[in-house]
């Protein structure tokens, strides 16, 4: 079996697992976790969904519903992760200031994350919540893999255009930080490359596949 189908079945199994609040509510800090972040309207959930083909991540018309962190098994050692949607002008400053304080928290101290997948609406990219992400990653030496979401809403000309110059800005600002990849949701475009990246920091090959005890 060809590592894309293993990472698939996997995305394909996933379940939800908990939610927490704070880093002390987290599961077992051990394995290797992936964790989506983005602006409450950068299409978050709606990219979870269609990676795992499931309706784990809950959609709204209302952005800012993803209030904690939000944990998916895709098997004993690997997870996904959902973060609070962040940057929503109109929930409280109080809880603003929460989801900050206890991301932050998750984010320098979980052993266990392999990889942040940064979402970007394809026509507002960059945004300062975008930066602050990459300058956290680039000082923890954390890889980061974005995906400029909402692809379909260009066309295909005006989607590589945007492409090349986020690239280019990534290039400039902060050297190899981050990879970055078109994807829509709608269209099911990019799904291959972000399989492959999640596969990448889940440590899964298609030799895995050939490796059954021996009696």
């Amino acid at each position: 079996m060809q590592t894309k189908n293993i990472i698939t079945g996997l995305c394909q199994k996933a379940q939800f697992l908990i939610s927490a609040t704070r880093l002390d509510q987290c599961p077992t800090d051990e394995g290797l976790e992936i964790a989506f972040v983005g602006r409450s309207n950068s299409g978050k959930s709606s990219a979870l969904n269609c990676l795992t083909k499931a309706n784990l991540a809950r959609t709204s018309k209302t952005p800012g519903r993803t209030q904690l962190l939000n944990f998916f098994s895709l098997d004993e050692q690997r997870r996904l992760v959902d973060l609070p949607g962040y940057g929503y002008a109109k929930v409280p400053m109080p809880l603003k200031q929460h989801w900050q304080k206890h991301l932050n928290s998750y984010l320098s101290n979980r052993k266990s994350l392999a990889g942040v997948v940064l979402l970007m609406d394809i026509r507002h990219p960059l945004t300062p919540f975008d930066q602050m992400m990459l300058d956290w990653a680039q000082s923890n030496q954390m890889p980061v893999h974005i995906l400029l979401t909402k692809a379909d809403k260009l066309t295909y000309g005006a989607g590589r255009t945007a492409l090349l110059k986020t690239q280019k800005e990534l290039i400039e600002k902060w050297g190899s930080t981050a990879s970055i990849q078109l994807f829509s949701a709608t269209k099911r475009l990019g799904l291959d490359e972000a399989y492959q990246q999640l596969a990448q920091w889940l440590e899964i090959s298609a030799e895995q596949e050939e490796t059954e005890p021996q009696e």
